[in-house]
């Protein structure tokens, strides 16, 4: 169930998601959209994405801009910003989603993997923020919200490349926000413990596996991407307008 609070000021507030076209980015693109916001979501998933579109425009009343794009190809990414903001105004609202949790072995992993795997899971962070941090100066301030995970505080031994880059965008969040603070953009993290998007549940879910985790959780229930929309949506509204430069777990509180 997505969140009842309402936000009045994002109402109108241009928003850009990247990895908006399913899991967790699906739920956030819809979450946005219901708040009023204007939405633009960056995706790869033509099919996914197109379904999207449609289903938020049924739910929120507005389609959100579907922006196809590869990520790894940073020059094509400015031109999706650039498009969002010549769609909606400028972005004060920016959620770096995006991200790609292979599972690897250490002994298997060569250069190309890794570089492939910061290209998506570091890189873009930081350049989609490079790319909107002029024009929410220009608004006068505005949000960028990083998608970090839980898996590398709880030593998941399986994707360390991934594990690497998701700690990364914990320092890069809090070197952003002692960058742009001055400028009035706040930057933060969120750290999302098992989401049970569509892809978890095909590749790696399985019912002992589930359980288990669950044991291990304050609160004794699966979490489903609509469960992380809540707490974005708060650090993208003027009520967190002094929270910056933290990184907000959001896990059922597993111990």
């Amino acid at each position: 169930m997505m969140p009842t609070a309402r936000y009045p000021d994002l109402k109108g507030a241009s928003v850009l998601i990247t990895g908006g076209g399913s899991g967790i980015g699906a739920a956030l693109t819809e979450g946005f959209a219901l708040q009023g916001a204007l939405v633009a979501f960056i995706d790869i998933d033509d099919k996914a994405s197109r379904a999207l579109v449609a289903k938020v425009e049924e739910s929120a009343g507005r389609a959100p801009l579907y922006i196809k794009c590869d990520l790894t190809d940073i020059a094509a990414l400015k031109r999706a910003v650039a498009k969002a903001a010549k769609a909606h105004g400028p972005v004060t609202v920016l959620v770096n989603n995006a991200a790609r949790d292979d599972r690897h072995d250490v002994a298997d992993v060569t250069e190309e993997f890794w570089d492939r795997n910061q290209a998506v899971n570091l890189r873009p962070h930081f350049f989609t923020a490079q790319a909107v941090a002029r024009g929410m100066k220009a608004a006068g301030g505005g949000s960028i919200i990083n998608f970090t995970s839980t898996s590398f505080l709880i030593n998941h031994p399986d994707m360390p490349s991934y594990t690497a880059a998701k700690a990364g965008v914990i320092g890069l969040t809090k070197g952003l926000a002692g960058k742009l603070g001055v400028d009035g953009i706040r930057v933060n993290a969120v750290a999302p413990g098992w989401v049970l998007t569509e892809r978890q549940k095909a590749l790696w879910v399985t019912e002992e596996g589930l359980a288990a985790h669950i044991t291990k959780q304050c609160i004794k229930q699966p979490m489903k991407p609509e469960d992380v929309v809540g707490v974005c949506l708060f650090l993208a509204s003027d009520s967190a307008k002094l929270l910056s430069a933290q990184t907000l777990i959001v896990d059922g509180g597993y111990m």
